[in-house]
């Protein structure tokens, strides 16, 4: 399984705090040795100031229970700079505290108005810093919850232009994200993804942004009840981050190949999904893009029944797309059971239990509740053991959102290059007034 983890590959663009629970899922699949593992994460843990948890990896290294004196006097240090950093916000909290109306603690104006009535410029922009460096400090201890608060003002005080606006908005993701509230972590995955297109940062820089925000948006896209859509619509139909994964991080086509798989009212990105796995299959492929390349491009259901097995091996070791087990296989399955009757109108029940992976009762029963539950238009003769096809024309509503979709990926492209043109032919503009002037 070692070959199919994406775990380090993954960790290259997570914040460190984000790679603990990966680490420690991959404790339990045994795929490395469990030493040399536990050792990396106690070098990873040794650069926060999350001592407790240093202590138990200590543990569970056969360390010792015994604080040593180097961690003993860093928990010192980590109390004495948290009180420092709480008494220097002390003033910020005051004014919250004034503020008794909910809905006027989340109007920015008068926050920013109480801390000037009790404050100069400069200290105001001193406290809101502190509280910026004590929600950090906060979040480097493991308290994440408390950590969200302070970034949570910072983000309502904070002019998008402030240097530390960034750090903020990446900081606020990170801690929602690890206190498992998606929909907040979807409100301010939003917030950033619009920040960075919206702003001028060189080209290099935005490419790097956004690849960190594809890794990141993953552990959110999985865990949101929409997810499965929008990762769809990010990855796939927005040009600027399919160029991303294309140019820095070709195995996240693994998620959205899945989200693909196991959403069935996207059906109609299949075709498009397939055109970019066929382009990137150079540069990566796994059980799961292969499985889609096998059924839809060489329509090899042996094949694509053999990398179903793997895609479940796969799928077991992930910590991102595990939840999605059994829907991947029946979607999977579905999927199979549909492109091979599009080819054949009469179908023995035990040649699709072979390629379903099923025993032969148990695949007549699976296709009597799809015929049932998705109205296909097919009959079961039992005593033939046969599944016979009627005709299934795709219906026009269909081939209008199918069309409408592939429109709209064409124009969103097309505006791209007539911005990037403009923007270029601006630029040799300006340059020709300034020499002439």
């Amino acid at each position: 399984m070692a070959k199919f983890d994406l775990t380090a590959k993954n960790c290259q663009y997570l914040d460190r705090h984000l790679t603990f629970p990966l680490l420690e899922f991959l404790l339990q699949k045994n795929i490395y040795d469990q030493t040399s593992l536990l050792k990396f994460i106690l070098e990873t843990v040794s650069k926060t100031n999350m001592v407790d948890y240093t202590m138990d990896i200590r543990e569970r290294l056969n360390m010792g229970t015994d604080l040593p004196e180097e961690l003993i006097k860093r928990r010192s240090n980590v109390l004495v700079k948290l009180k420092e950093l709480q008494t220097e916000v002390a003033p910020l909290m005051k004014c919250m505290e004034e503020l008794k109306n909910p809905d006027t603690m989340k109007d920015s104006k008068s926050i920013v108005h109480a801390l000037q009535q009790e404050f100069d410029f400069v200290t105001s922009y001193d406290i809101i810093k502190s509280a910026q460096k004590l929600a950090k400090y906060l979040y480097e201890c493991g308290n994440y919850r408390d950590s969200i608060s302070y970034l949570y003002i910072c983000l309502l005080v904070m002019e998008p232009t402030d240097k530390n606006y960034l750090n903020v908005l990446w900081g606020k993701l990170a801690a929602e994200i690890l206190t498992l509230n998606w929909q907040t972590a979807l409100e301010d995955l939003t917030r950033l993804r619009d920040f960075i297109d919206n702003n001028n940062f060189s080209p290099i820089e935005v490419l790097q942004q956004r690849t960190w925000l594809i890794h990141w948006s993953v552990l959110v896209f999985f865990n949101h009840a929409k997810g499965r859509d929008l990762i769809i619509e990010m990855f796939l139909y927005k040009p600027l981050y399919l160029n991303a994964i294309q140019t820095m991080c070709p195995h996240i086509l693994r998620y959205l190949a899945t989200a693909v798989i196991i959403n069935r009212g996207r059906r109609n990105a299949l075709k498009d999904l397939i055109k970019v796995i066929q382009q990137e299959s150079y540069t990566y492929r796994d059980p799961i893009t292969e499985f889609l390349e096998h059924l839809y491009v060489n329509f090899d259901f042996e094949g694509a029944r053999m990398k179903l097995h793997e895609c479940q091996t796969v799928i077991i070791n992930d910590f991102f797309i595990i939840g999605c087990l059994q829907e991947f296989i029946e979607n999977a399955r579905l999927m199979i059971f549909e492109t091979f009757c599009r080819i054949h109108q009469c179908i023995t029940i035990s040649m699709l239990a072979e390629k379903l992976n099923m025993e032969p009762d148990e695949a007549e029963c699976w296709i009597v509740n799809l015929i049932r539950n998705a109205r296909l238009d097919a009959k079961i003769d039992s005593k033939l053991g046969h599944v016979v096809m009627g005709t299934q024309p795709l219906s026009p509503y269909q081939q209008l959102v199918e069309k409408i979709d592939s429109l709209s990926v064409r124009s969103e492209a097309l505006t791209v290059l007539v911005e990037r043109k403009q923007k270029a032919k601006t630029q040799e503009s300006g340059e020709g007034n300034w020499k002439y002037y």
